[in-house]
Order: C-alpha cells, then sequence, then structure tokens
C-alpha cells in the first residue's frame, strides 16, 4: 500500500520536494492549502500546546502554531538525542522569522530541549501519513517513530486518553484499508485534513495505551536513549518492561543467560558493594576465555560519570540486558569510571550505542571509546583524561 502511494504521488506530478518521496512522508503540492485549514478545528483553536513532526508536509501547520501563539513542540528526528524540542522564535519575530521557525532548519536553529521533567502537556498531536482511511486508520512509512512517540507521550504523561490527532495528506492518499493490517501500537487519527477535505473520523479503537515493552527490540533501545529512561521509571513502578529479545521464543538466551550465571559466580566478593570497591580497582574476565590467544587488537569502551552509591553489579546488569557484556570489566569506582575490553571494535561499537545516554544511580553515563587503545597482552588502559 505504501508503495501504491509514492508510486502515484510521483508518477501524477504530485510529489514536491524532497524527492523522491519513496520511504518518506511524502510532500504533495496542495499541502499548504491542507494545512491552513487547521484553523477551522475548534481542537486547534483551544489547544495551547500542539505537537508537531517535522516532516515537510507540515510545515504550514508548525507555522500557522506559531502564529497562533501556542507552544509548538517538534520530535527530534528519530528520537537520537531526546522526545521534544520546543520552537522558541526570537521576540518580536516577523511572519517571515516564523516561516523560517517552522522549516526544518528553523527547527534546529530556534528550538530548546525539553526533557522528561519538562512538564509537557500536549493538546493536538499532528502527524504525518503515507496512507489513512476515512475510519481513522494510518499507515506511517513503516519505521515505527509516530506510534513510539504518541506511547512515550503517554508514558511521560504528556498526553491524554481524549487528546485529539490530526494528519495531514493529499486525498489520494485516503485510501481502504483493512483493520486486520493495524495493530495495538498503531496510532489511529481524529482528523484527516486534506486540500479540498476535513474529515472527522470518529475513530473507536483506542490508541496506544503506552510503551507495549514486549515489541521493543535491544536495538531499538540502543537508538533511543531516552527509551531507556522510561523503561527505567517503569520498571521502578512495577511494571513488566520484558524486551521482545527477552521472551524465550522470540530470541534463544541459553548460552548468554549460562555464562552470564558463570560470570557472577566468579565475580570477586568485593564487587559486590559499592562501598567495597572504594579506592579498589577491580578486573572482571570472561572465565570461559581469560586470555586473549595471538595478535589483534582489543577495543575498549570508557564509561565515565558512575556515581559513587553504583555497584559493579548494577552495571554488569546493564551490559546483560543490552547484550554487551565485555570479556573483561576495569572497575575504577573510587574514579566514577570503568573500562569495558571488547575483542572487536564492533562490538564495542554496538556497547557504546547502547549505552550512551543510560542513566544509572541518577547520573546519565559517559560513554565513548578509549582514546588510548592497545594491542591484546599489552597491559592495561592508559587513565582517560
Amino acid at each position: 500500500m505504501r508503495e501504491k502511494v509514492w508510486d502515484h504521488l510521483e508518477s501524477t506530478g504530485l510529489a514536491e520536494f524532497p524527492r523522491p518521496v519513496h520511504r518518506r512522508i511524502p510532500n504533495f503540492k496542495g499541502s499548504l492549502q491542507a494545512c491552513s485549514s487547521i484553523q477551522e478545528l475548534d481542537v486547534f483553536s483551544r489547544a495551547r500546546e500542539v505537537k508537531v513532526d517535522p516532516d515537510k508536509p507540515l510545515e504550514g501547520v508548525r507555522l500557522a502554531a506559531l502564529q497562533a501563539r501556542k507552544t509548538l513542540l517538534v520530535p527530534t528526528p528519530r528520537l537520537r538525542t531526546g522526545l521534544f524540542n520546543r520552537i522558541v522564535p526570537p521576540p518580536g519575530a516577523t511572519k517571515e522569522v516564523l516561516r523560517i521557525c517552522a522549516t526544518s532548519q528553523g527547527v534546529k536553529d530556534y528550538s530548546v530541549p525539553v526533557g522528561l521533567d519538562g512538564r509537557a502537556r500536549v493538546d493536538l498531536v499532528v502527524v504525518g501519513s503515507v496512507a489513512v482511511s476515512e475510519k481513522g486508520w494510518r499507515i506511517g512509512k513503516g519505521e515505527g517513530y509516530a506510534d513510539m512517540e504518541y506511547a512515550m507521550m503517554v508514558s511521560m504523561g504528556a498526553v491524554q486518553e481524549d487528546t485529539p490527532v490530526v494528519t495531514i495528506v493529499h486525498d489520494c492518499q485516503v485510501v481502504d484499508i483493512e483493520e486486520e493490517l493495524l495493530d495495538d501500537h498503531d496510532l489511529t487519527v481524529d482528523y484527516i485534513l486534506t486540500p479540498t477535505r476535513i474529515i472527522k473520523t470518529n475513530c473507536k479503537r483506542p490508541k496506544p495505551q503506552g510503551i507495549i515493552w514486549h515489541k521493543v527490540s535491544y536495538e531499538m533501545l540502543g537508538k533511543i536513549p531516552i527509551l531507556k529512561t522510561l523503561r527505567s521509571r517503569e520498571k521502578q513502578m512495577g511494571k513488566d518492561v520484558t524486551l521482545r529479545d527477552e521472551h524465550p521464543h522470540l530470541a534463544n538466551t541459553t548460552r548468554a543467560a549460562a555464562l552470564n550465571k558463570e560470570m557472577a559466580e566468579n565475580t570477586q566478593p568485593q564487587a559486590a558493594t559499592g562501598s567495597a570497591q572504594m579506592g579498589q580497582h577491580h578486573v572482571e574476565s570472561d572465565p570461559l576465555s581469560p586470555r586473549l590467544e595471538g595478535s589483534g587488537t582489543i577495543t575498549t569502551v570508557y564509561v565515565g560519570n558512575i556515581p559513587p552509591s553504583l555497584r559493579v553489579s548494577e552495571l554488569k546488569g546493564a551490559l546483560r540486558e543490552f547484550h554487551v557484556t565485555p570479556f573483561r570489566l576495569n572497575w575504577q569506582g573510587a574514579q566514577h569510571r570503568a573500562f569495558l575490553d571488547y575483542k572487536d571494535q564492533v562490538t564495542a561499537e554496538r556497547a557504546v550505542t547502547s549505552l550512551k545516554g543510560l542513566s544509572l544511580g541518577g547520573n546519565t553515563l559517559r560513554v565513548e571509546l578509549a582514546k588510548s587503545q592497545r594491542n591484546k597482552g599489552q597491559g592495561e588502559i592508559n587513565s582517560q583524561k
């Protein structure tokens, strides 16, 4: 269905920059006209805080929100650095400056990040679509970010059950969609705006009630740092945050579990508590391969900003959780840091991606490849400066 819509927009000359529209939320001729009709909706007039996706065809809605002096929130691209940016035009901004603020470049130049504790209260959600039905069923570009954004907003209390959702599309993108294609994580819409129509869907299908953790993979968790923090919060609240990869029928974790158990059993007693680690270095190796044979390079990952209260077992738990257990862990609790040794650079880089943005013990860890590397058998890593 996506391919048919993308192909039709291109072949009929309806597609607009950026092109080709394939693999995107497509921009189309008449998008500004469709966007302008949002001012006719009572839900827009009443809204004080509006979340609008950063896609090109929604530029007109972002402009309308700024001109109406509403708080405009735009998700960060692919959620790499957080969830929202709040667009803050300069004082006395002219209509032309507001127009720039509504563009993708303006979102970068005139925005401030909104953290999880930013107390966002979104009154209206505007998303892009590839296809949508008059019943409110929506198909995005296939990466799931709009669905995840909404689920994350539910998790952080930024939207309510009755928060309306609007999408902007060309008339040709309004098609029949079988409900069987939808899953419980898919976002539905309440209003569809096209260049010629305003459609109220009266959709009764429930919207996502929060993050469905058993559909989240370790890979997604690694790509979206804020997701790790939300998971940690919900875990503390007693919610089931088991990931897709952790379900026995979805991932074979037998060997990893056995290795992790053996590592835990071989941990020295001094690593059991934070107080025992103070002033000491603790080096732990994979008992299954205590020595590395032959030539090659060890790739070391530096983990900094470790809080004094953190136990090495908690860091090890996070490493196991993200499937990036090193063959050797050099714990330096008194210096608030640790070094993780990996046998290859690919695994080390995956560890950096997975752990970056992770918060443990109230601190956001600093994670990067160590600045000094060494060959196998050449001794310990130099201290990170």
